[in-house]
């Protein structure tokens, strides 16, 4: 699993209200989730963000509440992964629930908005411009999560039922 994109930044303790503000958690569309992603503190963020653009962050990264909504929104946007230098515990399990894959890395100091990075997940390498990082490694069931789309997915495929 391959990925190369933009890096979009953001601080520590990003909590799932910025990550998707409450008043739109009345929707489930990914794509209208999208439109509002990180509205709180980057109002544009969904206008200049293009599919396969990566989010990095500092600690702490979807802090708050437990809604499902914050990944959906993410993945809605076309951002395959985020790194981060951790995650919210909760957040990390919905995460990769709903396909959206998460990385821990101390990369956040070395990169800014707007650098393109490349990351093998299986390698465990994410490579900058000048500089090679390792992150944390993922389990290879949770790597099969990410492949599969999401545990709905996964699970399907695993008790061959139609559609998985």
């Amino acid at each position: 699993m391959k990925f190369k994109g933009r890096v979009f930044k953001f601080g520590d303790n990003i909590d799932t209200d910025v990550i998707i503000p409450a008043r739109y958690l009345v929707y489930t569309d990914p794509t209208l989730l999208a439109t509002h992603c990180m509205e709180p503190i980057d109002p544009d963020f969904a206008k200049k963000v293009k599919r396969g653009d990566i989010i990095v962050a500092g600690s702490n990264f979807g802090c708050g509440s437990s809604r499902e909504h914050a990944p959906i929104a993410i993945l809605g946007l076309g951002v395959p992964l985020v790194i981060a230098k951790s995650f919210a515990r909760i957040f990390y399990r919905n995460a990769f629930n709903k396909g959206l894959l998460l990385l821990e890395s101390d990369l956040y100091e070395y990169v800014k908005e707007g650098d393109e990075i490349a990351v093998d997940v299986k390698e465990g390498l994410i490579v900058t411009k000048d500089r090679e990082f390792r992150t944390k490694p993922i389990p290879p069931f949770m790597i099969e999560l990410i492949e599969s789309g999401g545990l709905l997915n996964y699970l399907k495929k695993r008790l061959g039922i139609e559609g998985g």
